[in-house]
């Protein structure tokens, strides 16, 4: 992500649009917001719009707001979108989901920063700046007519493909660290302890789900190990699963004797576990234990979505 933040810091002050391209989950949002804040409307409104979450028969109203009576239910006026973003800057998310009637409108709007409400009968001039994202380049969409070839090169202004996290392994430590301490801010609880075989488990799985994926696991670990050691078997089932394909866990522990007893055995266990990709049937037998006994050692704090195979 440094490549694009330097990028971002190099644009953000010029009024062009901004079109991010990615996988769902890989921080499109947080780039455009990112963009945001460089820039000289930083002071302004950062404005979000879903495209693929707004029926079409909504999404007129949603961008460009309506009149009072414009239609039935609309019993006063209300602001779009794009006025609430006016100073600021309007994120369009998903934006290859946009209909295709709504895309002339917005080509519209773009070429002459000027709109109507709904039911309206005067033009309103915006002061907005558009950073948009799609979930793929958009190439192929234009050719088969799904997205308008005429918006599609007028939001060419500066595009950035964001790549998936799996692409991009050194970001995950950095991430880590963030969503650590924005989960413990949010519950208002003290951080976990990572110890080297969560770190490993974590850089080990491919995360199909992203960076939002690795935010969901990091905030679960919080709430179940605040203040304490996170644990590998305390991981999701995909996660730990990771570790088999990979081989990278630790065979080596530090045991100390100002340890409490149950202390170093559940650090003992843990390591073997993530030796054995969280299988707790492998981990008692090299151990030379009952599954019962891991189990009875590792029961507090477990998740029920968090149970190993065996």
């Amino acid at each position: 992500m440094r490549r694009l933040d330097g990028i971002l810091r190099t644009v953000a002050g010029k009024d062009v649009v901004i079109s991010l391209v990615g996988e769902s989950g890989t921080g499109k949002e947080v780039l455009a917001r990112r963009a945001h804040e460089l820039s000289p409307r930083r002071a302004g409104p950062f404005v979000p719009i879903n495209c693929a979450a707004i029926p079409e028969g909504l999404f007129e109203s949603e961008l460009f707001g309506h009149e009072r009576g414009a239609f039935t239910g609309a019993r006063e006026r209300a602001k779009g979108k794009i006025e609430a973003a006016i100073g600021g800057t309007l994120f369009l998310d998903e934006l290859g989901e946009m209909p295709l009637a709504m895309q002339s409108k917005l080509l519209r709007f773009l070429e002459h920063r000027r709109f109507m409400r709904v039911g309206g009968h005067t033009k309103l001039e915006a002061d907005v700046r558009l950073v948009c994202a799609t979930l793929r380049p958009l190439e192929d969409d234009v050719r088969e007519g799904r997205f308008r070839a005429d918006l599609f090169y007028r939001i060419q202004g500066i595009s950035l493909e964001v790549p998936p996290l799996r692409e991009r392994p050194a970001d995950i430590p950095p991430l880590i660290e963030h969503f650590v301490a924005r989960a413990a801010a949010r519950h208002r609880i003290a951080p976990p302890r990572l110890p080297r075989s969560v770190r490993v488990a974590l850089m080990a799985h491919s995360w199909p789900g992203n960076a939002r994926e690795l935010r969901n696991v990091i905030e679960m670990l919080c709430l179940l190990r605040s203040g304490k050691d996170a644990r590998v078997h305390d991981l999701p089932p995909s996660v730990r699963a990771s570790l088999d394909s990979r081989g990278d866990a630790p065979t080596r522990i530090t045991l100390s004797l100002d340890q409490p007893l149950d202390t170093m055995i559940e650090g003992l266990i843990d390591a073997v576990l993530a030796l054995e990709g969280g299988n707790r049937t492998r981990a008692a037998q090299r151990l030379g234990i009952s599954v019962r006994t891991i189990q009875r050692h590792l029961g507090s704090g477990r998740a029920p979505a968090a149970r190993s195979r065996s």
